[in-house]
């Protein structure tokens, strides 16, 4: 069985090919561009390569009501050249096979929950935080959706008494992803984050602003696994940091001994790594196949 999986980021997209045990046989990535000239790179690599079906996590927010005329739409997307643009559409007319499609970040969730750190259990959350805050929500045994998806990543959070950083985002200026992605690292303290020493007071910031959000998800969807992927969480400093901000936030509220004594197994980095959002592709499309 030979599966596709197109992990498509708002700074590179990744295509792969693999089987039903989730392992990736081959893999390529390029550079997100303008969409005609990223779709055309998509559909070479897939051309030859004899897929019985293709599992897409894309950037958002995008359209994922099958009763939509825009069904496979990016939508809202404040990438240059994406908005509105018909992504799986443009697929599905070079390919005649079952396509998964879904956010980057619940493909990620899905292909923790399948076959990674979140493996056996019926709940996890999955955030990627690097080029924008993500959140991918698998609940109950299945991907979460409603009005649109979870966007976890544009939430409010209180500003730490020191930051007099304005935030990125184009729409919420300081939610989530405006004071917290890697943009705002770099915007705050004039270096890349990786550039930034593991003892910088910058790490404590993040983890005030990211140890709020995950507080605010363990009350809300009460998960059984909570996974910390993305390029910002490349610094394993944060996990400890992440974990006590958690804690300081619930103050004991949440009586579960997975967040008063086993924290460190509770929120945890990809069991997949960097492969999390390929093989979630990878996972929806295999859905996609078996559903057909």
């Amino acid at each position: 069985m030979r599966i596709g999986a197109i992990e498509a980021g708002g700074t590179k997209i990744v295509c792969g090919y693999g089987n039903e045990q989730g392992i990736i046989e081959d893999r390529v990535s390029f550079p997100t561009e303008q969409p005609e000239k990223t779709l055309e790179k998509v559909i070479a690599y897939f051309k030859d390569k004899q897929v019985e079906a293709i599992g897409v996590g894309s950037f958002g927010p995008i359209n994922i009501d099958p009763a939509s005329p825009e069904y496979g739409y990016v939508t809202t997307t404040p990438k240059p050249g994406w908005t509105n643009y018909p992504f799986l559409p443009t697929l599905k007319s070079a390919f005649d096979v079952p396509f998964g499609w879904d956010t980057d970040v619940n493909a990620a969730a899905f292909g923790e929950a399948t076959w990674g750190a979140a493996k056996g259990l019926d709940s996890c959350v999955y955030y990627t935080i690097g080029t924008g805050v993500g959140v991918g929500v698998y609940a109950e045994g299945k991907l979460v959706h409603g009005l649109v998806h979870p966007e976890g990543g544009h939430i409010l959070t209180r500003r730490h008494p020191d930051d007099t950083y304005e935030g990125f985002c184009p729409y919420h200026g300081d939610c989530l992803e405006g004071i917290a992605a890697g943009p705002a690292l770099e915007g705050r303290w004039k270096v890349k984050g990786s550039e930034l020493p593991e003892d910088h007071p910058a790490w404590a910031m993040e983890a005030f602003y990211i140890g709020q959000a995950v507080a605010g998800t363990i009350l809300m969807l009460s998960p059984k696994k909570v996974i910390l992927g993305g390029g910002v969480m490349h610094q394993k400093q944060l996990f400890p940091l992440i974990r006590e901000e958690v804690r300081r936030n619930l103050n004991g509220y949440v009586r579960a001994s997975a967040v008063l004594e086993g924290i460190d197994d509770y929120i945890v980095p990809p069991g997949l790594g960097d492969n999390a959002g390929l093989c979630g592709s990878l996972a929806l499309g295999l859905k996609a196949l078996r559903s057909q």
